[in-house]
């Protein structure tokens, strides 16, 4: 059996990466307008902004779940993600 040409290979690796850039693409199902913010619920350094008065925005939260700091989530799933410290909340809230 002959060894693949370059022309194949080189059409056998642009398939693969259609394929895996199409199924990264029907993997994203939510879009901005179904998202909502949710406070309380980010570990550190992962919220996407809000995180009080020293921090600049995203990635700046200093303790996991951080009253202040919030993360995007599915419409209408925050109030239902539970944390060490009660759920998570549409508006900031204390933490001790």
């Amino acid at each position: 059996m002959k060894a693949p040409t370059r022309t194949t290979a080189l059409a056998v690796s642009a398939l693969a990466l259609s394929l895996s850039g199409a199924a990264a693409q029907a993997s994203i199902s939510t879009t901005a307008e179904e998202m909502e913010q949710c406070y309380g619920i980010a570990l550190a350094g992962e919220n996407d902004c809000a995180a009080g008065p020293g921090t600049s925005c995203a990635g700046t939260s200093t303790v996991d779940y951080q009253g202040n700091a919030w993360t995007y989530v599915p419409e209408g799933t925050c109030e239902s993600i539970q944390t060490p410290y009660g759920t998570g909340s549409l508006t900031p809230i204390e933490r001790p």
